[in-house]
């Protein structure tokens, strides 16, 4: 398929090539049969060869309608990709059993069995109107074993059987964030020795049951180790609590949900021979207060398929007395503005690629929740890997940096799960080289700036990071009450306290870079506009935060050093369009007008990766999309590369890196 558009705007004007499978040789993917070592001095570090595996992608949410409402339009994508993808929904959602719209609802009588029906029957009229352009495509349903020791629902759509919905039917809370011990969260806190089940009417499952916190851990890790995922979709963990109540920003259910969810991939990671495994977490209810993400058309799309689900035509064509939607859904089918936005948990940086000493170029992912590595030698070599390093638990969305003397440094967020109520805890770690070239050592912990997961559930941001001119770095986080915080490396390699740095309603990821002249900047989003904080000289103190007068961004944002070497160039998007927009700084105000490029043709959402002459975006397909820029009178050609991808590209001099859905690392070369 070709598409040719004009983008026209600001100094930009471009083309758009779209090819709909990865081009050969400009796009490639690193294969693992030739991997060469990552050492660590964490212990031994072998390649790990798990076998050669295409794309295949679980979601596990709470909910039914979790997935249209929080991670759609990836859903989407993902049907229309052609590879397989299941959908786990964790409880039965039964609510109050009220299928009814708010002004019926007095009138409506309570069937908790029949609505978490009526609810199924809307999810699958959505999914099989997304993978076939009509809601009333049969479903096969059968009832499987789980490895808890139970029975689950399996769906599996006749005319497309990779696509399957799997029903576990757990009790829900019942209440967002209200006092209900007999829930997920009970459960996991240990309130509750076992949690029981909500069967919907008319399911296959023939018998309720009863699921320890053991058990659901183990049914979830039966369930990958069915389907065998090389990327799963999965909810927040750690949403935050609002600082004046203590209470939760997210729903209970999607919140521990997704601890069960962190759990059952912790323990799947040790089963051997299996695909490596990629992680997404998606933002929830706090969508809500922040700005749209998504373009007028894909917003759109992604509103039918709710108004399917919610059933909002009231033709009963699925066959059931208890309904073919969600009601409740009906009067709202946009939800809070969610209809317009979908929104990653960490996992947005795009600086994950490195160049050693030699010219060599190396990337670090997350796979396993282990550090994933692959290395390219100088001299236009094939990339190698992935490596897999020592040491479990590591969040998606790691960052890294070239210290002064060309050893490499990698830091991201480790989630801790120990047993107990109070076991759970996120950390900010580091892994160093131990010369130019060498070992990597062993994980760091620099702890964590929150005073315990209780207070503000662990809700600390991915890191970025700044290094001094004598090799000192100073890790840079948003904590939960959304702050700036950092901590300094003092100069016996040792780390001082962790200190607030200010700002208030700290949004996402901050995002650090240093210019030519070694002047670290350290840029992070609030609702309404962009804060920034820089050293007025290399290696002195941060200053800020300073409000920097841009206008409201979708919050990801990326940030390198400017063309000319003087200041940086921080690139972000335009709310609700998919726009492209940079501004240059030098010290904590930009120095120059803000540079539109519009997203016609492109759109998309999420960071904007500007490498030395490159730029590298998440098109509205879902694929990576590339483009050259910065030469005067040059019109960008976007070109579209044919897979789909997790976390933000990495553009730079050499070319373009994105990790795709698949586990491997895809590499599209600067040279056209």
């Amino acid at each position: 398929m070709g598409v040719t558009a004009v983008l026209v705007g600001g100094t930009f004007a471009g083309l758009l090539s779209v090819t709909g499978a990865p081009r050969t040789p400009t796009a490639h993917a690193a294969q693992p049969k030739a991997e060469a070592p990552v050492p660590s001095q964490a212990g031994p570090s072998q390649p790990v060869r798990a076998p050669k595996a295409r794309t295949s992608v679980v979601q596990i949410v709470a909910h039914p309608d979790d997935d249209l409402f929080f991670m759609n339009p990836d859903v989407s994508q993902s049907l229309r990709s052609g590879n397989p993808l299941t959908s786990v929904y964790l409880t039965a959602g039964e609510s109050d059993g009220v299928n009814a719209r708010p002004r019926d609802a007095a009138r409506t009588l309570a069937d908790k069995a029949d609505y978490a029906e009526a609810r199924q029957n809307g999810i699958r009229a959505a999914y099989a109107e997304m993978a076939t352009g009509s809601r009333t495509s049969p479903w096969e349903r059968v009832a499987i074993p789980t490895a808890g020791g139970a029975t689950a629902e399996m769906d599996t759509l006749r005319a497309d059987p990779q696509v399957r919905l799997v029903w576990l039917q757990i009790r829900e809370a019942g209440s967002t964030t209200g006092d209900r011990p007999h829930s997920l969260n009970g459960l996991w806190h240990g309130r509750i020795p076992a949690l029981g089940s909500q069967r919907s009417s008319g399911t296959p499952v023939g018998a309720d049951f009863t699921y320890t916190k053991d058990q659901v851990v183990a049914t979830i890790a039966g369930l990958l180790d069915r389907f065998r995922p090389t990327f799963v979709r999965m909810q927040d963990p750690s949403p935050g609590t609002y600082p004046e109540t203590g209470k939760l920003r997210d729903h209970q259910d999607h919140l521990y949900g997704a601890r069960f969810t962190q759990a059952a991939l912790a323990r799947y990671a040790e089963v051997p021979g299996h695909p490596h495994v990629g992680v997404q977490n998606y933002l929830g209810y706090p969508t809500s207060l922040l700005p749209h993400t998504l373009d007028p058309e894909t917003a759109g799309a992604k509103l039918k398929t709710l108004e399917t689900y919610a059933w909002l035509d009231g033709v009963n064509d699925c066959g059931t007395a208890a309904g073919c939607g969600d009601l409740k859904v009906a009067a709202r089918p946009g939800g809070r503005g969610w209809t317009q936005t979908v929104r990653y948990a960490r996992g947005t940086s795009t600086s994950w690629v490195q160049r050693d000493g030699d010219g060599g170029l190396h990337a670090f992912s997350v796979l396993d929740g282990r550090l994933a590595a692959w290395r390219k030698p100088a001299g236009g070599g094939a990339w190698h890997g992935p490596t897999l390093l020592p040491g479990g638990g590591l969040d998606s969305g790691v960052t890294s940096v070239t210290l002064p003397d060309g050893r490499l440094a990698v830091f991201g967020t480790r989630t801790v799960l120990s047993d107990g109520p109070a076991g759970y805890r996120r950390e900010v770690v580091t892994t160093v080289q131990a010369a130019p070239g060498g070992v990597f050592g062993a994980w760091r912990s620099l702890g964590t700036p929150e005073r315990g997961d209780a207070d503000g559930t662990s809700d600390i941001s991915a890191p970025a990071v700044t290094v001094a001119g004598d090799g000192r770095a100073t890790v840079l986080l948003r904590d939960s009450r959304h702050r700036l915080t950092a901590r300094e490396q003092l100069t016996d390699g040792g780390w001082g306290p962790w200190r607030v740095l200010g700002g208030t309603d700290v949004y996402g990821d901050p995002v650090a870079a240093t210019d030519g002249t070694g002047r670290g900047y350290v840029f992070a989003s609030t609702p309404k506009t962009v804060l920034a904080w820089a050293q007025e000289r290399p290696g002195g103190p941060l200053t800020g935060p300073v409000r920097t007068g841009l206008p409201a961004t979708t919050l990801a944002l990326s940030a390198s050093a400017a063309p000319d070497g003087d200041g940086v160039r921080l690139w972000f998007r335009k709310p609700a369009s998919g726009d492209l927009r940079s501004a240059d700084f030098s010290g904590v105000a930009p120095v120059s007008p803000v540079t539109e490029l519009p997203g016609a043709g492109v759109a998309g959402f999420g960071p904007v990766s500007g490498g030395d002459g490159l730029l590298a975006v998440r098109s509205r397909t879902g694929f990576l999309a590339t483009a050259p820029h910065g030469r005067t009178g040059a019109r960008p050609v976007w070109s579209l590369e044919g897979f789909l991808f997790s976390g933000a590209p990495d553009a730079g001099t050499d070319g373009v890196a994105a990790i795709g859905l698949d586990g491997r690392l895809h590499w599209t070369p600067a040279e056209r």
